[in-house]
């Protein structure tokens, strides 16, 4: 039984996703009624957690045995957690941490401290809450105090308030770091902690400063995408849109770190985290460029600009394009505020992008092209768009397929689907997981759990059969 609504949208963007989900080749294989369903379950399962924190190992530093074993001792550490650590038999490199909860018993308190969305979302996974994301705090709040955190999902709430009657919802208590002077005392760099949390509605661990150097924390199909692309030491690979990394250093530590990875993002102190994180990993063969990734492709002849960007066409072995996209895969979440215009706004820029990596991308080398998203305008139809726009462009099987098969609706034949692979957490109920529920269970059941109630995703992967130098027309 789910512990919150379904995720709050504006009725005009909710519309907009049951219409994709209800799409005539999607109502005329099963049922409109079916459809419905399955349509619900999505927005249930988006503001709940997954089942299953997911951390890949630096295998270029340590075996995942060895990290396997530091992390149950340091998960002792927290509050005693005894849960199993799972090594996914597909995933190697992939840990898997069971989430226990929800845990409906919580007594609330009265001194409540209230959390933006954002802040709110990390508290449910495992996040403790830090002075940046409170937005209000009771009247007398102290140091030390037992606090009931809330979180504001609608944006409600005014920054400082000492009361708050709006639409709330509750993650659990924990005890404050600091007073509500403290907080709101005006200095704007004030960061750490502000409120640990001790009982969450959902149990999982921190990974705060844990294992840092061993350990990223990154969601299943994300530790999927690296695998799809399949990179081999001494190829040059470009991952277009790199920032945070994980993706990035995720490429290095499967060549071995021998070869070459480009990495590109817009945003400057992304680059700086991503350079930051590679360094930490002890990963050599990264190359971070603050770049627009649109402009990546050399379109004349530019002295001087050898190895950095642009670059010229038919450069790399291999391509990620982990597009920029509406992010409506991703969990938990509770309420998106975003307007129509907003998450229909990404199309245009991927498909800038795909053209770009489809230039960049060697006779016989491998794209793959990713999002966090659900919608069928940012995957199948891309995907369908890619191959009228690009003719040298052919779908390949995907090694290891974990996912489900693309949605129908975009056009492409069903055997184009079967190549796709589309993470849906509408394919599995939610669970309530306790200690007790976790001793009893098989291994291959939580295996396949985890393959299940993760975030939402899509990963297409393409070969390029022939070159493209010859003039590409598209829209």
């Amino acid at each position: 039984m789910p512990i919150f609504h379904k995720i709050s949208l504006r009725p005009e963007v909710e519309n907009y996703l049951k219409q994709s989900f209800l799409n005539k080749e999607v109502v005329s294989a099963s049922s409109k009624q079916e459809a419905e369903r399955k349509f619900e379950a999505l927005l249930i399962r988006l503001a709940h957690p997954p089942s299953f924190t997911t951390v890949r190992v630096n295998t270029h530093l340590a075996s995942v045995e060895y990290v396997r074993d530091l992390l149950l001792e340091e998960l002792q550490k927290f509050r005693g957690l005894r849960v199993p650590v799972l090594q996914h038999p597909t995933l190697p490199d992939v840990l898997l941490i069971p989430v226990t909860g929800p845990r409906r018993n919580i007594e609330r308190r009265q001194c409540e401290v209230i959390v933006g969305a954002q802040c709110g979302n990390a508290v449910l996974r495992g996040a403790h809450v830090y002075v940046p994301g409170i937005v209000s705090a009771s009247k007398f709040m102290k140091a030390g105090d037992v606090i009931s955190v809330y979180s504001d999902i609608k944006g409600k709430c005014k920054k400082g308030a000492k009361e708050f009657d709006g639409t709330k919802v509750f993650l659990g208590n924990g005890i404050s770091e600091l007073s509500r002077k403290d907080i709101f005392n005006g200095i704007p760099d004030l960061k750490g902690i502000g409120i640990r949390m001790t009982e969450p509605i959902y149990l999982s661990p921190s990974f705060d400063n844990v294992l840092p150097s061993y350990l990223f924390l990154q969601n299943l199909p994300s530790a999927v995408v690296a695998h799809v692309l399949n990179p081999q030491p001494g190829e040059k690979i470009l991952d277009l849109c790199a920032a945070p990394g994980g993706k990035t250093t995720h490429i290095a530590a499967l060549m071995q770190d021998q070869g070459e990875v480009i990495a590109l993002d817009k945003v400057l102190n992304k680059v700086e985290k991503l350079k930051q994180n590679a360094s930490l990993l002890g990963l050599h063969s990264i190359r971070a460029f603050c770049f627009d990734a649109t402009k990546a492709l050399k379109l004349g002849v530019i002295d001087g600009t050898e190895g950095t960007p642009p670059f010229l066409p038919e450069s790399f072995d291999r391509i990620l394009l982990d597009a920029p996209c509406s992010g409506m895969g991703q969990r938990p979440n509770m309420a998106c505020t975003w307007t129509l215009k907003e998450v229909t706004s990404y199309q245009p820029l991927q498909r800038k992008l795909l053209n770009v990596a489809v230039r960049l991308l060697k006779p016989g080398g491998v794209l793959v092209y990713s999002t966090c998203t659900v919608t069928l305008a940012e995957n199948e139809e891309q995907v369908a768009w890619a191959l009228t726009t690009f003719p040298c462009l052919q779908l390949q099987p995907q090694e290891p397929q974990i996912g489900g098969e693309g949605m129908m609706g975009a056009g492409l034949a069903p055997e184009q689907l079967k190549l796709l692979q589309r993470f849906d957490p509408s394919v599995v109920p939610l669970q309530d997981m306790d200690t007790d529920c976790l001793s009893d269970a098989k291994k291959e059941d939580m295996i396949w759990l985890a393959n299940k109630d993760c975030i939402g995703f899509f990963i297409a992967k393409f070969i390029k059969y022939k070159s493209t130098e010859e003039k590409v027309s598209w829209k």
